[in-house]
C-alpha cells in the first residue's frame, strides 16, 4: 500500500511538471495572412498602422469599418488619403462610382490586395496572378529617384503577385519585379490618383521588420501626398471590431447557445401561464373623443379675431424652412440663388415656381406687417409646393 502511494505521488508530480511545461511552452507562430491592423503575427499590419503617424505626421489617422459605398457616399470623408490593404478587394459599380468622386476631388486612394474583383477590376481591366518561379521574386521602382541600387528581395514568396493584365493606355507603371511584370501602378482621375499594388504582404510585420521592407513600404506610400486625414479601411479585409457583447460567450459555444434559447423559452412559457392564471378582469374604458376639429376651429377663430397676419406668416415661413431641412437636408441660413438651384434639382419642380416661393419666404421674413393679400399669396405658394412634391403633412 505504501509503494502504491509513492507511485501515485511520483505520477502526480510528473503530471504537474508536464502541465506547467505545456502552459509555459511558446505558442506556435501563426503564419496566416490576416493583414489585420491589430495583429502582431508575421502577416498582420500592426507595424504599418502604427507607423502611419510617422509617414504622415500632419494627418489624423481614422479607422473606418464602413463599406466603400457608405464611406465615400455623401461627402462623408474629409480631404486626404484612403488606404485599403486586404486579401482581396471586391467593388461593385456603385462602390467604384462613389470612390471616383472622392478621387476626382483631389484625394488619393491606395489599394493593395492579392486579387481584385468585381465591376472595379473589370472597368480597369486588371487581373493578378503569382509568378511561377522557384526563387524569391525581387521588386523595384521605375522612378530613378526611388529606385534602389539592388532589387528588393523578400522571403516566403510574399511578393510573387503581379498584374498579369492591365490597360497600358490609361495606367502609369510605378514598380516592377525581376520579370518586368508590373506590381505597382496608378491611375489619374480628375485632380486625384488611384494607386494599386499587387503585393500586400510587403506591408506586413514580417516585411517591415527588415530594412529593405520598411524602405519599400515607405517609398510606395510616399506617392500619396501629405494630407490632413489618412483613412484606414477595415471593411474590405473583414478586420471589423470584435463583438464585446456579454452574450458573445454563449453564442460562440453551440451548447451554451441552446441553453440560452431554452431558458428564454421557459421564461416565456412561465410568464404566459402566470398571466393566464392571475390576470384580472380588464375594465372597459370609453375611448377619448376626438376633439381635434373643435380645437382647430377655436384656434382659427382666435387668430381671425386678432388679425395678426405677420405672426401667422412668420410661423408658416418657419415651418416651411424646417420642412426643407428635414425632407431635403438643406441648409436654410442662406436663401441665395445656389439654394434655389439645389432645391429645384431635388424637387424636380420648375425653377420659376421655386424662385417665387423662395423670394416670398425672404420677403415675409423681413416684414413686420403683412397684408391679407400677401398672406394668402404665401399660403398658396406653400400649399402648391406641398401638393406638387406629394407631401401630405404627416
Amino acid at each position: 500500500m505504501r509503494d502504491f502511494k509513492i507511485y501515485v505521488s511520483i505520477a502526480s508530480i510528473l503530471l504537474i511538471i508536464y502541465l506547467v511545461a505545456q502552459y509555459n511552452k511558446p505558442s506556435a507562430i501563426n503564419w496566416q495572412p490576416t493583414l489585420a491592423k491589430n495583429d502582431k503575427i508575421p502577416f498582420g499590419t500592426f507595424i504599418l498602422h502604427n507607423q502611419l503617424t510617422t509617414l504622415y505626421p500632419e494627418a489624423a489617422i481614422v479607422n473606418t469599418n464602413k463599406s466603400v459605398y457608405n464611406a465615400f457616399h455623401n461627402d462623408s470623408l474629409q480631404k486626404g488619403n484612403y488606404i485599403i490593404i486586404a486579401k482581396n478587394i471586391t467593388l461593385n459599380k456603385f462602390d467604384f462610382k462613389e470612390m471616383l468622386k472622392y478621387i476626382k476631388a483631389g484625394n488619393s486612394v491606395f489599394m493593395s490586395a492579392f486579387e481584385f474583383k468585381g465591376f472595379f477590376a473589370d472597368s480597369l481591366q486588371i487581373e493578378s496572378r503569382a509568378e511561377n518561379s522557384t526563387k524569391n521574386v525581387s521588386l523595384n521602382f521605375v522612378n530613378d529617384r526611388l529606385k534602389a541600387g539592388k532589387n528588393y528581395v523578400f522571403n516566403r514568396d510574399i511578393n510573387n503577385q503581379y498584374f498579369s493584365s492591365l490597360d497600358t493606355a490609361k495606367v502609369t507603371i510605378l514598380g516592377k519585379n525581376y520579370a518586368d511584370h508590373c506590381t505597382l501602378i496608378s491611375y489619374k482621375f480628375g485632380k486625384g490618383t488611384l494607386y494599386l499594388c499587387s503585393t500586400p504582404a510587403v506591408f506586413t510585420n514580417y516585411s517591415l521588420l527588415t530594412k529593405q521592407g520598411a524602405d519599400y513600404a515607405e517609398k510606395a506610400l510616399s506617392y500619396m501626398p501629405q494630407a490632413g486625414y489618412v483613412y484606414w479601411d477595415q471593411f474590405q479585409n473583414g478586420d471589423l471590431p470584435e463583438d464585446l457583447s456579454p452574450l458573445r460567450v454563449f453564442f460562440a459555444n453551440p451548447a451554451l447557445q441552446w441553453a440560452y434559447y431554452i431558458s428564454l423559452f421557459s421564461i416565456l412559457v412561465y410568464v404566459i401561464y402566470e398571466m393566464k392564471r392571475r390576470q384580472r378582469v380588464i375594465p372597459v374604458i370609453e375611448p377619448l373623443q376626438n376633439s381635434t376639429l373643435e380645437f382647430v376651429n377655436v384656434v382659427g377663430q382666435v387668430y381671425y379675431e386678432k388679425r395678426d397676419n405677420a405672426n401667422i406668416a412668420h410661423k408658416k415661413v418657419i415651418y416651411m424652412l424646417e420642412h426643407l431641412r428635414d425632407q431635403y437636408r438643406l441648409k436654410t441660413n442662406r436663401l441665395d440663388p445656389e439654394f434655389i438651384e439645389v432645391l429645384t434639382k431635388k424637387t424636380g419642380l420648375e425653377v420659376a415656381f421655386i424662385t417665387d416661393l423662395v423670394h416670398a419666404l425672404i420677403f415675409i421674413s423681413a416684414q413686420h406687417h403683412v397684408t391679407d393679400i400677401e398672406l394668402i399669396r404665401l399660403n398658396k405658394l406653400i400649399e402648391k409646393f406641398y401638393s406638387q412634391t406629394g407631401y401630405n403633412g404627416k
